[in-house]
């Protein structure tokens, strides 16, 4: 329903990326986050699984590199800051792969994160039903494989959501090598942001 671009506002805003910093965008896909960061005059390094989608964002003047986010080909500490969007539904195993992610986040370096939430309360009806049905439709209408992905996000986001919810999620964060864990559940909890912040120095909340 055209909430997702305000998430990644939100979550961009909330890493204090500014001119100058290297920033790694994972799951970049057609560059979206990367745009952001790039108009916050980052130097932006778009990765993404999918060559087809990168493609679409270094026609865009993204920088792209095909590799998946278990396995980063960069040094340690390579970057200020790392993004990603919807990506740890997709992982094996969440704690891994944000360890994987703050490996090439120098120290103070921040992590910044886009993802689906869920709604509760009196709201968890009609999401379920956006999800499920009006998802699906839209799909279809849009054509080139989108019907499939409208009937695989529904289940996708409330499975991620029943094992991962933000206060488990944070703590996975933590138990990385984040401190300063944050998020917000934005859009009456349909979309979560989150954030935080490698230590300056190892073992420290500085």
């Amino acid at each position: 329903m055209g909430q997702d671009p305000g998430w990644r506002r939100h979550m961009v805003s909330t890493i204090g990326v500014g001119p100058g910093d290297a920033v790694l965008d994972i799951a970049a896909g057609t560059g979206s986050i990367t745009r952001l960061l790039q108009n916050q005059g980052a130097s932006v390094i778009s990765l993404d699984q999918s060559r087809h989608m990168l493609r679409r964002a270094v026609a865009r003047g993204a920088t792209g590199v095909v590799a998946t986010a278990e396995a980063l080909p960069f040094p340690d500490a390579r970057f200020d800051a790392v993004t990603f969007g919807y990506l740890l539904r997709y992982v094996t195993d969440v704690g891994e792969c944000m360890s994987e992610v703050i490996r090439v986040v120098r120290p103070g370096g921040r992590v910044g994160m886009v993802e689906f939430g869920r709604p509760g309360g009196l709201w968890r009806g009609p999401w379920w039903a956006y999800t499920r049905l009006v998802l699906p439709i839209a799909g279809l209408l849009a054509g080139e494989g989108w019907y499939r992905v409208g009937r695989f996000l529904g289940s996708s986001i409330d499975d991620f959501a029943d094992r991962h919810p933000p206060p488990r999620l944070a703590a996975l964060w933590e138990d990385a090598g984040l401190v300063d864990v944050g998020y917000a559940r934005l859009s009456l909890g349909g979309g979560l942001v989150m954030w935080g912040r490698r230590p300056a120095y190892p073992g420290s909340d500085n």
